[in-house]
């Protein structure tokens, strides 16, 4: 494998960080209702946990209401249940074809937590990304000393490495902008 191809490849390794903080903040609250905040949750059905999301249908006919509509009927109450059990803090309303969840207005603080904990998250990619460079900078050291790369084309490499590295971070700050402005946003 060429040193082009190598880099392509950790540059791919790095933006599967970015693709996970995006489905990490699309479960984080944010006054608004959102199908992302529910679709993991684990429903005891028949025996197994299944995701609600292969369980039912989403919709939202207002910014702070879920409507979750199950495939079998028989799956409600199981539902209801999970709901309850998650950690989303809403009391889920159960009409009999349908669970209502209406989410309340965060307060002050407790949309500073969920900054708080958008942060973190987005400094768990960062990592991700520093360790991917890492490991792939070892690894092409490694082949230098074996003679498979010269020391210019190492030279090279670790630029480019270093580069896709600061574009992948800076991504992973314009996403965590975005969600910090959309968590506080009243």
């Amino acid at each position: 494998m060429s040193a082009d191809e190598r880099v392509t490849e950790i540059t791919t390794k790095m933006h599967k960080a970015v693709d996970h903080l995006r489905d990490e903040f699309s479960t984080l609250r944010t006054g608004r209702a959102n199908p992302a905040l529910v679709e993991r949750i684990r429903v005891e059905y028949f025996g197994s946990e299944v995701p609600l999301q292969q369980l039912a249908s989403f919709s939202v006919p207002e910014p702070r209401v879920l409507v979750v509509s199950p495939y079998d009927k028989s799956a409600l109450k199981a539902i209801e249940k999970a709901v309850q059990s998650s950690d989303l803090g809403v009391n889920p309303g159960n009409d009999g074809n349908v669970i209502r969840l209406v989410f309340p207005e965060l307060t002050e603080q407790r949309r500073k937590e969920y900054v708080k904990l958008a942060k973190a998250k987005a400094e768990e990619a960062r990592v991700g990304v520093r360790n991917v460079r890492r490991s792939a900078r070892q690894e092409l050291e490694g082949h230098n000393k074996s003679g498979d790369i010269s020391d210019d084309d190492l030279a090279r490499v670790e630029k480019e490495l270093d580069k896709a590295t600061q574009s992948v971070i800076a991504e992973v700050d314009k996403l965590l902008d975005a969600k910090e402005k959309e968590l506080l946003e009243v």
